[in-house]
């Protein structure tokens, strides 16, 4: 498997597997915040002017997820995380995990919908720890631009270099 810095004509694909694989969000995500598709391709479109850099999992031509990287100067953001539903739990998110870690030497923060507990599995498996409260409140207003009602109801994960610079994100707090 080819691991890649995604180009135009990968758009269509892309955009298939992140609405194809954001299905398993659905119940997940507030019924509020949730809507079909789940990304639109002007949204995709933003994102990329927005500086998030898509990396694509490539095999035979064929593309089986993305993930995207976003600098935000003293850290870096792992975007839109997706696997397409037939490939999950064949190793191509940690490959994809593992290239975008390889690309920046800054800590690396991840937010999630604090219900996803496999999302949250998955990078805890990988290295990633889940912040408390206080700190993933604080890192969503700062790094990200969202709802109160999407900072509510997310977590944030960080990588060892966070956790290096930033001892007292140590401290996990249960959301209820």
């Amino acid at each position: 498997m080819l691991i890649r810095k995604s180009v135009e004509a990968d758009f269509a694909a892309m955009w298939a597997i992140i609405n194809d694989a954001a299905r398993a969000y659905r119940g997940v995500i507030p019924a509020d915040r949730w809507h079909e598709p789940y990304m639109s391709a002007d949204e995709l479109k933003t994102q990329i002017a927005d500086g998030v850099v898509f990396w694509v999992a490539e095999e035979e031509g064929r593309l089986y997820g993305l993930m995207g990287i976003q600098d935000k100067g003293d850290v870096a953001l792992v975007r839109h995380a997706y696997v397409a539903p037939a490939t999950q739990r064949s190793g191509v998110g940690t490959k994809l995990l593992r290239h975008v870690e390889g690309l920046v030497d800054k800590p690396i923060l991840i937010g999630t919908w604090a219900a996803a507990s496999w999302a949250i599995e998955f990078y805890k498996r990988n290295g990633f720890t889940l912040l408390s409260i206080g700190d993933t409140d604080r890192l969503l207003r700062t790094y990200w631009s969202i709802p109160t009602r999407q900072i509510e109801t997310s977590v944030v994960l960080a990588n060892g270099r966070w956790m290096e610079l930033e001892p007292r994100s140590r401290a996990r707090d249960v959301r209820g």
